[in-house]
């Protein structure tokens, strides 16, 4: 990654936006998008390039290759500053990974307001409660992001990314969100 001197603006610089499904990556997207960011829907991007693979009915989820889908990113890596968007986007080579997370009953109503089915619903809760995403993401062995959708606008979460693009990632380290109180009843 690349920083400019006079503003701290990082450059070439590819970031993940991920999270448990339901913690406000889409929404986000959309506002990045609107304040001028090149952001990628990483899911649009599997599916438009044909690298879904077979289907784990038992989950009810898709497959893919992550090797594969990192060499059909490669063109997008020649970008000043690209976001990628999606809940596997920690998955792929990126330069900096940023984690949202949300309140597991929360995310739970807004999973079910999507009609995800209750065992879909308490898997990604109970996902979200263990921080999978996070420590995923903290095995990729670039800096990584922690931001808590719960209670917060879309606009003031956005502000916090454009702040984290800036350089200014210490106060949104990994270790403020913390759901394990809430670990009863979700298992």
């Amino acid at each position: 990654m690349s920083c400019t001197v006079q503003t701290g603006i990082c450059d070439k610089m590819m970031i993940s936006i991920t999270g448990t499904p339901g913690t406000g990556k889409t929404q986000l997207a959309e506002e990045l998008r609107r304040r001028g960011y090149e952001v990628l829907d990483l899911n649009g991007f599997i599916r438009e390039n044909g690298l879904l693979e077979e289907k784990d009915e038992a989950r009810d989820t898709y497959c893919v290759d992550v090797d594969s889908l990192d060499i059909s990113l490669e063109e997008h890596r020649k970008m000043n500053l690209i976001l990628i968007e999606g809940h596997i986007s920690h998955c792929v080579e990126s330069d900096m990974i940023i984690v949202l997370r949300c309140r597991p009953e929360i995310l739970a109503e807004r999973l079910g307001a999507r009609g995800y089915s209750e065992g879909k619903v308490r898997e990604n809760v109970q996902a979200e409660i263990l921080d999978v995403i996070l420590c995923e993401s903290i095995e990729a062995d670039v800096p990584v992001c922690e931001l808590d959708s719960s209670n917060e606008g879309i606009s003031a979460i956005a502000d916090k990314v454009e702040d984290i693009i800036k350089g200014n990632i210490d106060k949104y380290r990994p270790g403020n969100v913390d759901w394990t109180e809430e670990l009863e009843g979700w298992f």
